[in-house]
């Protein structure tokens, strides 16, 4: 596929034996290795980035995308709400976690050289850098581009007596049933404030007895967070309607002050599961303790008042250090509301996942995918590649073939109306064996995932809640179906959940294939999952906890030991974070090797140090769709000069090395390793939605004026593949 035109043509474009520089690379296959001085970081924990910091770099990223001129405009309102969902999560997993730690007088480092207390103080420092600038962009950036495309936030004391009569029936009809004062006096104690709840403080003072009061006032979540006039044009906040009517709330008080707060709390689950004799009892219980987790952080309207700050503040035992104060709306994740407005001029233009040529019936008639998949295997590209005709048919199709005698799945996250779990009730109600397994720790969809198992349970699907001290992470099925010529596997290895939803907005990869060694491997897996099991032996896949990080590590020290100048890895994925990994990486790097990576969020390895990662080039795409796809391509993998390439859910982290279910599976036929070169091509190609690590630790946007877009590339290459002769396609 040419890069620059999307049309098909014989050879890889780019060089993937030469190191990513824009759309032009060097071929390095003759270069000798350099002799190279060790770096002073060698040893040090500088060679290491903080986590939880490079985690803010990555969410800063999001939100520049929200003052990108180049991106339409409610996209860049939806930057600004993801941008303000992904901070919430932060504090009540990694920031609540810190806290736990100091608390419990943990002053271990991390590799990085910080103890928790430490790296709470940087947090703090960055995340005020972070709410001045996302206050910035709403209030000066966004707020000008929206009133001027016509969609206008208004304050109460900016409305018109016409618009205020509106909101006052607005208020009596809708808003003012569902609100409840509580008062906090020696007769009502301060109350529970839940989650993420936005709430007003009112003081308010008693016209007979001169006393001050204080009360709380919920916002209702179920109601809009913008209140939509007439016009359908212009927003007001929730909360200063409610504010504008307490005396209807509060009648015959005087209404001294009111103040926007909200509480963000400890909601990562802390399972004891080695006590725990039902994993379902003990998750659900545990989702009970959420709502009452230790406040970790409160925002509260820049303009309140100290006494009420600090009311607040002790109410809820939290440290001046762990407020947060606010100009402008609290809680931006409300402005997702925006995007629904029926403004095609301010959003990207709709992309409907294409179905490639194998995969397409003549008339629009469904292919028989086992079929399909018996002549070669299918490697499916989302959202570019349709997810319905590709792997929710996959599921369809085996519920309600007659040969097929048993499908297995693993459930990590899927949507509430997912056709996959009805397809796994009907091959229940239909007398085949169905396996799935459902990772009842996934966080906040914990209480859906819950809901399913016991959905499927009914049905008679044969339920797992995976393993004690271990995540289910990895995404496969496997069907077993009785053939002519004896019993068959038939398998999907993913990078994705099985989510439809999601499918339209990250960026995964899946492999449908028959190969017998991968349907083995997928046997052992399962049996290893749903049963007892110890030193299981997988053929092909490579399995964490078990062969996957001992592998990873293998297969870089191979490159190290290449013949000269011949040593390249290119490495896609999430986050990297793993310390042992990240040195064998600057190993490699000293030794010769030439290293490309792309990481989306977190990455704690420092590119480009002399002496110590010279070779090393770390990059990161934000853009539309959500890069979630992990790849691992090794220039001698299988040889020398033969290159191996894997792809699965595993990202190079302790946790999903070490305490995760993961799989990646090695991609052997030729066609489609070219199309997974092709992928990684076009990343280290696009000068468009990348952002560049330095020696530094910074992120630098990449500016070659706009030649490639990986999300646009991977469109325009998805409709050739769609077009094409299935005989034509790899």
């Amino acid at each position: 596929m040419d890069i620059a035109t999307g049309r098909a043509h014989e050879g890889p474009v780019l060089d993937l034996d030469a190191p990513a520089g824009g759309v032009e690379a060097v071929d390095l296959r003759e270069a000798e290795p350099a002799a190279v001085a060790t770096s002073p970081l060698a040893t040090s924990p500088d060679r290491f980035l903080n986590r939880e910091l490079s985690w803010l770099d990555f969410n800063e990223r999001v939100l520049l995308l929200a003052s990108d001129a180049s991106v339409p405009l409610l996209e860049r309102v939806k930057f600004c709400a993801i941008f303000s969902e992904n901070l919430d999560e932060f504090f009540q997993v990694r920031v609540s976690g810190l806290q736990d730690q100091v608390a419990a007088g943990i002053i271990r480092t991390s590799p990085d050289g910080l103890t928790p207390s430490e790296q709470i103080q940087a947090i703090g420092a960055r995340v005020a850098q972070l709410t001045e600038r996302v206050q910035h962009v709403f209030l000066a950036e966004l707020v000008p581009e929206l009133a001027a495309a016509g969609i206008v936030f208004s304050s109460w004391h900016e409305l018109d007596d016409d618009d205020r009569q509106y909101l006052v029936k607005e208020f009596e009809d809708r808003i003012f049933p569902v609100l409840t004062p509580l008062a906090v006096d020696p007769g009502h104690p301060f109350p529970y404030i839940s989650n993420l709840s936005l709430n007003l403080a009112v003081v308010l003072r008693d016209p007979v007895t001169s006393e001050r009061r204080f009360a709380r006032v919920k916002v209702p979540s179920l109601l809009p967070r913008f209140v939509v006039m007439p016009d359908g044009e212009r927003f007001v906040p929730l909360e200063q309607v409610i504010a504008a009517h307490l005396d209807r709330l509060f009648p015959g008080m005087e209404i001294i002050e009111t103040s926007a707060f909200r509480v963000t709390r400890n909601a990562d689950l802390t399972l004891e599961e080695e006590e725990a004799d039902d994993l379902l009892a003990a998750v659900e219980m545990e989702l009970r303790r959420r709502r009452f987790g230790q406040a970790v952080r409160l925002e509260v309207d820049a303009e309140v008042t100290p006494e009420v700050c600090e009311l607040l503040a002790r109410e809820l035992d939290l440290l001046p250090g762990e407020v947060t104060p606010v100009v402008g709306p609290i809680d931006l994740s409300g402005l997702w509301g925006l995007t629904a407005l029926e403004r095609p001029d301010l959003k990207h233009e709709p992309w409907s996942p294409v179905t490639q040529a194998r995969l397409a019936g003549a008339d629009d008639e469904r292919v028989d995918l086992f079929s399909v998949i018996s002549d070669g295997d299918v490697l499916v590209h989302h959202p570019y590649d349709s997810f319905v005709t590709s792997v929710e048919e996959f599921v369809r199709q085996a519920a309600r073939d007659p040969k097929v005698l048993a499908i297995k799945l693993t459930l990590y996250r899927t949507s509430g109306d997912s056709p996959i779990i009805q397809s796994l009730i009907r091959a229940a109600e239909r007398g085949k064996q169905v396996a799935a397994l459902v990772e009842l720790k996934a966080r906040f969809d914990e209480a859906a995932n819950i809901g399913w198992a016991r959905a499927l349970e009914q049905a008679g699907v044969h339920v797992t809640y995976g393993l004690v001290g271990l995540k289910t992470h990895t995404k496969t099925a496997l069907v077993v179906r009785d053939e002519p010529t004896g019993i068959r596997r038939y398998c999907h290895i993913g990078t994705g959940n099985y989510n439809p939803k999601t499918a339209k907005l990250y960026e995964d990869l899946g492999l449908l294939t028959a190969d017998p060694d991968l349907g083995a491997d997928l046997t052992e897996l399962f049996n290893f999952l749903t049963g007892y099991g110890r030193n299981v032996r997988y053929r092909k896949l490579l399995v964490a906890p078990h062969s996957l990080r001992t592998r990873i590590e293998e297969l870089i020290r191979g490159e190290m030991a290449a013949p000269p100048g011949t040593g390249r890895i290119v490495m896609k994925m999430n986050s990297l974070v793993d310390p042992s990994l990240i040195d064998t990486m600057y190993e490699a790097s000293q030794a010769g090797v030439e290293i490309d990576l792309v990481v989306r969020g977190i990455c704690c390895l420092r590119p480009g140090v002399p002496g110590l990662s010279d070779r090393i080039r770390v990059r990161s795409i934000v853009g539309r769709y959500l890069e979630h796809s992990r790849i691992f391509q090794f220039a001698n993998g299988w040889g020398e000069g033969e290159a191996a390439i894997y792809f699965g859910s595993a990202d190079l982290m302790p946790r999903n090395l070490d305490r995760r279910i993961e799989a990646l599976t090695p991609v052997v036929d030729p066609g489609l390793q070219r199309r997974l070169r092709e992928i990684l091509e076009v990343n280290l190609a696009d000068d468009t939605l990348t952002w560049r690590l330095d020696a530094d630790g910074t992120w630098e946007r990449v500016a070659h004026g706009g030649t490639v877009d990986a999300h646009e590339r991977f469109q325009e290459m998805a409709t050739v593949r769609a077009r094409r002769a299935p005989a034509d396609v790899d």
